[in-house]
């Protein structure tokens, strides 16, 4: 028997009765109190957080990648799009930190040299911030500046904020992770970033890009695709000389050149969170900072840091010793700049 005639045999049953307000007694019963309504809210709400920090983890594990940025269309007739050289390697991403509403995800490229020599380098970083407050946006000039967000911008929203290999600044996004057409994907609106090596050391006419960012889970992995529009001054005003995508594919791999990466952050971890404070340090004194870029390597910080790590494993350093250095590395090369 469905619900509609089950109801009119109830209404009539209690009209013949004599108790007339009765079906009205009978919806009002049927109806979820309000704290039956915050309490299903409070715990769809749980659900979707939940959801979302487990599409995050996914990204985790040993990966074979595959890096493939194209030139498309050139919008300057006096620029020629440059020919595609994709590449490879594994990737190893660990779960550094994971305080419910942060999760820190660290990059670190494993494997074998040609002559079979134990190959390992940190990577980018990518932090997930549940309803970030601010966030650090690049401005153009080597400078990066904290950027507040709005409630209704940080809603059920999580930032994505990406670090170079030496834990300094590079761009951040924010949205929500989104599951419809059976898709699993977070794509923040477009965001101004540095260039990246393969082009800086080109010299190019343009010195940064305006950036769409998006992470899609796959059955296999995950890929992280880009839609670059690569931007420069020209004669004083702001000019896209040429479009990019970029397809990035991580795989999912077993191999036993993760435990190179395993064994890398065992020993360099302390070392790495003192220099992520550091930057936090200096971020948070003014909020804006300058970090000088060098074509080959990204920040002009990037080879003492990197080089102090490998100095630990190789027990050159000791873990207090390189943390000083680093220190002063950073204050050294980095200027704080008056909002």
């Amino acid at each position: 028997m469905n619900r509609f005639l089950s109801s009119t045999m109830l209404c009539a049953t209690l009209l013949m009765s004599g108790c007339a307000t009765a079906p009205q007694a009978y919806q009002s019963a049927s109806k979820p109190t309000s704290t039956q309504n915050a309490d299903q809210t409070a715990a769809e709400k749980k659900a979707a957080f939940e959801r979302d920090r487990q599409s995050i983890l996914a990204m985790a594990g040993l990966h074979k990648v595959s890096f493939d940025l194209r030139e498309t269309v050139s919008l300057s007739a006096d620029y020629t799009p440059a020919q595609s050289k994709p590449s490879t390697g594994t990737e190893l991403v660990k779960v550094i930190e994971d305080t419910g509403t942060v999760i820190r995800l660290q990059h670190i490229l494993v494997g074998k040299t040609r002559t079979g020599k134990d190959f390992v380098l940190k990577h980018w970083r990518q932090d997930w911030l549940y309803e970030p407050t601010e966030i650090v946006v690049y401005q153009g000039d080597s400078t990066w500046t904290k950027k507040p967000v709005s409630i209704e911008t940080r809603k059920g929203a999580w930032a994505q904020v990406v670090w170079q290999s030496d834990d300094s600044p590079r761009y951040s996004g924010v949205a929500r992770w989104r599951y419809d057409g059976g898709e699993i994907r977070w794509a923040a609106p477009d965001s101004v970033r540095p260039l990246a090596r393969r082009d800086a050391v080109k010299k190019p006419p343009f010195d940064r890009y305006l950036a769409m960012n998006r992470h899609a889970l796959t059955p296999d992995g995950w890929v992280h695709e880009q839609d670059n529009a690569k931007q420069g001054l020209r004669d004083g005003q702001l000019k896209v000389f040429v479009h990019e995508v970029g397809v990035n594919t991580y795989t999912r791999t077993t191999d036993t050149v993760s435990e190179l990466g395993d064994k890398y952050w065992a020993a360099t971890a302390d070392y790495w969170a003192a220099v992520r404070k550091a930057w936090d340090t200096q971020l948070a004194k003014t909020g804006t900072l300058h970090v000088p870029e060098v074509a080959e390597t990204g920040s002009d910080t990037t080879i003492k840091l990197l080089t102090l790590s490998d100095e630990i494993v190789e027990g050159k350093y000791t873990t207090a010793t390189a943390i000083e250095a680093a220190m002063a590395e950073i204050l050294s090369k980095t200027k704080t700049i008056a909002q």
